[in-house]
């Protein structure tokens, strides 16, 4: 393993259309949500740990996950547990991650990589993944590994490159948010786009100078504290100073402004787990195409649905096709598939009828 590769593990979101087993004081990267034995977090660490030495998996997380984080990652230390005291999106967090590495070691390439994705071939990520490494330790670059897309899926956002560039990596053209499904079909016939995944790779150099050049503000502030970066001074800096930082993510902030960008197409099978949905896709489903986790399910005219309990409840069900049903503590979730991205506004509703509690 090389002592300069490092990751950071983005685990602060909420995952709220996983609700209700997903919730704001425990979200779905702490949750076993494939009924593997291992939670999304635990599953990642392990995955990253296979090419990364574990003291230099950083994970960065709400500060009210601190305790869930050490619960889970038993071989991560304290100090490997980044806290953010205000939710400022990606842009802030990557940053001050750099600065501590970059102080530590100025040689380093790192790595950022979301918890709660979920990565069949991990051989093949593995490999693309020191592929990126070594290009991002020879070279002012910065990259990002793009999915191959099998379908015109409206749920992510994508990345063009130059069709000229005939290297493995390819020069990134533009980056595109959410499309609509008629965009979506049109980026698929053409052939030079790619899901973005949001894994990114290289050196605390360049990304430090990228910042430094499209970031002024946010770089002089968290510069301010290099000083006590990696001490115990650390944290009474951050908890005065983070909160001041503006409210945005990676892509606007650095990747759609450099003209070093470059897209690695990802040669592993990738789900972002970003909904009950999605979670369907990737489990093995029964007889009836129903998805089954920790239930024991008594179907009648009944496929396609998605079952979770949480305690191996027999779940009788008749008539229903494509629908999510969701069984956890106070909270029973019936609700159409085809209607899951409005899980988030029910969730609202229900907090605003019932409370805070139930979110």
């Amino acid at each position: 393993m090389d002592k300069n590769y490092y990751a950071i593990l983005m685990a602060g979101g909420v995952g709220s259309r996983f609700w209700p087993v997903s919730t704001t004081e425990f979200p779905k990267q702490f949750h076993d949500m494939l009924g593997t034995g291992e939670t999304l977090i635990q599953r990642t660490f392990s995955r990253l740990a296979k090419i990364i030495p574990k003291e230099n998996i950083f994970i960065l997380t709400n500060e009210r996950y601190n305790d869930l984080v050490l619960e889970q990652l038993p071989e991560a230390k304290q100090e490997q547990v980044v806290t953010e005291p205000a939710m400022r999106n990606t842009a802030p967090c990557i940053l001050y991650a750099a600065l501590k590495i970059q102080k530590d070691d100025p040689d380093a390439v790192m790595v950022v990589a979301p918890s709660d994705h979920w990565i069949e071939d991990e051989d093949a990520f593995i490999g693309n993944l020191k592929q990126s490494f070594e290009a991002c330790a020879e070279n002012d670059i910065l990259m990002t590994l793009g999915i191959q897309p099998t379908f015109p899926n409206t749920g992510y956002g994508y990345i063009q490159y130059d069709k000229e560039t005939k290297d493995a990596r390819k020069k990134v053209a533009q980056f595109t948010e959410k499309p609509n499904y008629d965009t979506a079909k049109k980026f698929l016939s053409e052939g030079n786009y790619l899901w973005n995944a949001g894994i990114f790779i290289w050196s605390v150099n360049s990304i430090v100078s990228a910042f430094e050049q499209f970031q002024e503000t946010m770089t002089a502030l968290f510069k301010k504290g290099s000083f006590v970066y990696n001490t115990v001074q650390e944290n009474d800096f951050i908890q005065e100073n983070y909160p001041l930082a503006e409210n945005i993510s990676i892509d606007y902030a650095i990747l759609e402004k450099a003209d070093n960008v470059y897209v690695l197409p990802a040669t592993f099978d990738w789900n972002d787990l970003g909904t009950w949905g999605s979670l369907y896709d990737k489990l093995d489903k029964t007889p009836m195409n129903n998805a089954v986790v920790n239930a024991r399910v008594l179907p009648e005219n009944a496929s396609g649905n998605m079952i979770r309990t949480s305690n191996d409840k027999i779940v009788v069900v008749d008539g229903l096709e494509d629908y999510i049903i969701i069984d956890k503590d106070e909270v029973l979730l019936i609700y159409p598939k085809q209607k899951e991205q409005d899980i988030k506004k029910v969730l609202q509703k229900v907090k605003e009828k019932y409370g805070e509690q139930y979110g």
